[in-house]
């Protein structure tokens, strides 16, 4: 049921995420067309951007779980349907829109089936259990795609095929480069960077798409390609579409092509989407419901489809602009896909004059924005199976392919971590030291996941009624890694608004890894952003190892404030309220 109770914020952060949903459609839809050698490509592509938009926007709002999501095309499901739309050209002679658009509409249809699957099957709770150096190599993968697929614009050229292909073709691309569209592009990149540092109260994106193509309409722009006219109008289904005609498509091949691709978007989509949901949550301090979102996510991307609109996802950066603007229920998520109508309808003449190198501009900060490149800067901390775990995901990701990439992430990262347990299951667990090889290796303890926080530990009895008016005690009990950081996140948030100091009991954890140690290190920065004092009590030497390897300690919490004993700990408190 929709809410009008924030209606005043809905409305602002609606109309907001809009602005900056804008120029993220008609980038994202022109690179999924950028496989398509025909001046009509860049327009069509434009058309599908923006009524992606608005149509999952609107019914992904009206429908998901996630209150403040805003949803639209985005740079992994993009990049899937660039493949899709570059084989339905090829195949059908390079030369029939109507099989591109067929395609496309199909996956996206299919996608929206199958995630209204995963959310009736309650699929959604799984993905928690995708460790984070998959995610990290997958996410980073994706921002190398997008950055090199726009190289070629960016240099006012068109390029398409395999990254292998792409990066062997750039040397001759380098010695046709046309100074206008480079500068274009360039002062787009530098706009978004730079404008901030004035007001961030104007999307940048917005600001360099338009100072840009003011600046190309009084300039000399030959060689420089250009949007072009979009269609405008109300959006038609597929089969009524004026550039589709359904007399001589080959529908058995349609139809087994857009099958596979349907489903790899619903598997992307889904943990795109889920994962902006979490964000959402921790910013607005809500719980979405992910089997509901998954639904909305389908019916979405399925209407979508029907009408030639990109199949997407949850959008961070725009959720994240919406709820910081005020938007708190699916209202806002429904305005913004209403103003995206009214754009479409109203200034559709107008979007043909943007160069495709300020909108390569544009793409090449979102590819820069998704690569993770903490993950990598921490790659020789981590252990080393996390580390290739990682790797491997990523080079895969760029040039083979992103579904295998993600299964294979996930058998090596099960693999190993039952690796882990069993060396210690067959070697026994009576000794208490670990080798620094043992560390590196990131071998855990029997996993035995389960944070109990509400039964005292036996050497809890110095603590006095004095002292628990100011404390609460947080008992974790089994190892902290990408198949429990879901429930660890939930315990975490369970610290009551009056604790002005928060003791972390790290006793029973056995082993921490990737994941577990962000997913700790965000938890206590929220609680020291709140004015709570974080102490920690650290007795098994692998999640300490990891701590202190990783500069969580002493750089997010002080050497002083961690104790090996919770007798320290306690002398520590005893000490503090004496002064």
């Amino acid at each position: 049921m929709i809410k009008f109770n924030n209606l005043k914020g809905d409305i602002f952060g609606g109309i907001t995420a809009g602005i900056v949903a804008l120029p993220l459609a008609l980038a994202f839809g022109i690179q999924a067309f950028s496989g398509i050698n025909d001046p009509e490509a860049a327009s069509m592509g434009a058309y599908a951007g923006l009524v992606g938009a608005l149509l999952l926007g609107f019914f992904a709002a009206l429908f998901g779980g996630t209150h403040s999501q805003i949803s639209g095309p985005t740079g992994p499901m993009t990049v899937i349907t660039a493949t899709l739309v570059s084989g339905a050209w090829t195949s059908s002679g390079s030369g029939s829109f109507s099989a591109v658009l067929v395609s496309m509409a199909l996956a996206a249809i299919f996608c929206g089936l199958f995630q209204i699957l995963f959310g009736v099957i309650k699929i959604g709770k799984y993905v928690r259990y995708i460790p984070y150096p998959v995610l990290s190599g997958f996410m980073s993968g994706i921002g190398v795609i997008i950055i090199l697929q726009q190289i070629y614009p960016l240099l006012g050229q068109s390029g398409s095929g395999s990254m292998l292909s792409l990066l062997m073709g750039l040397p001759e691309a380098c010695t046709h480069i046309s100074l206008t569209a480079l500068l274009l592009g360039l002062g787009t990149v530098l706009i978004i960077y730079l404008f901030p540092l004035l007001t961030k109260k104007v999307p940048s994106t917005l600001v360099a798409l338009l100072v840009m193509t003011v600046i190309s309409l009084f300039i000399n722009m030959d060689g420089v390609p250009v949007i072009g006219k979009i269609p405008s109008g109300i959006p038609m289904p597929f089969f009524a579409n004026s550039k589709v005609s359904l007399a001589g498509l080959d529908w058995g091949s349609i139809l087994m092509a857009a099958i596979v691709p349907g489903l790899t978007l619903a598997g992307l989509g889904s943990i795109d989407t889920l994962l902006t949901s979490v964000v959402a949550d921790n910013i607005t301090k809500t719980k979405h419901d992910s089997n509901r979102e998954l639904i909305g996510q389908g019916i979405g991307n399925a209407i979508a489809g029907l009408f030639c609109g990109l199949p997407g996802a949850g959008a961070t950066m725009r959720t994240v602009v919406n709820v910081k603007s005020g938007g708190r229920t699916q209202l806002s998520g429904m305005v913004h896909a209403l103003l995206l109508l009214a754009i479409l309808l109203g200034l559709g003449g107008l979007v043909q004059y943007v160069p495709l190198s300020v909108l390569a501009g544009i793409l090449i900060t979102v590819g820069w924005g998704i690569i993770d490149f903490r993950g990598f800067r921490d790659l020789l901390k981590i252990p080393r199976a996390d580390a290739v775990v990682l790797l491997v995901v990523f080079f895969v990701t760029v040039f083979v392919d992103l579904l295998t990439a993600v299964g294979i992430g996930m058998v090596i990262a099960c693999v190993l971590f039952m690796k882990r347990a069993s060396d210690l299951v067959e070697g026994g667990y009576s000794s208490a030291v670990m080798t620094d090889s043992d560390l590196r290796r990131g071998l855990p303890a029997p996993p035995q996941p389960n944070f109990d926080k509400s039964l005292p530990w036996e050497d809890e009895g110095g603590i006095t009624d004095e002292m628990r008016q100011h404390i609460y005690i947080q008992r974790l009990n089994g190892p902290i890694f990408f198949g429990s950081i879901t429930k660890f996140k939930e315990v975490m948030t369970d610290v009551p608004p009056t604790a002005k100091i928060v003791i972390i009991r790290m006793r029973l954890v056995s082993f921490m890894d990737q994941s577990g140690l962000y997913a700790m290190e965000e938890a206590v920065k929220d609680l020291q952003a709140r004015g709570v004092t974080v102490l920690m009590t650290i007795i098994q030497p692998q999640p300490l190892y990891m701590l202190t390897r990783m500069r969580v300690i002493p750089e997010v919490i002080p050497e002083e404030h961690t104790f090996k004993t919770f007798e320290e700990c306690t002398a520590y408190l005893r000490n503090q309220l004496k002064h």
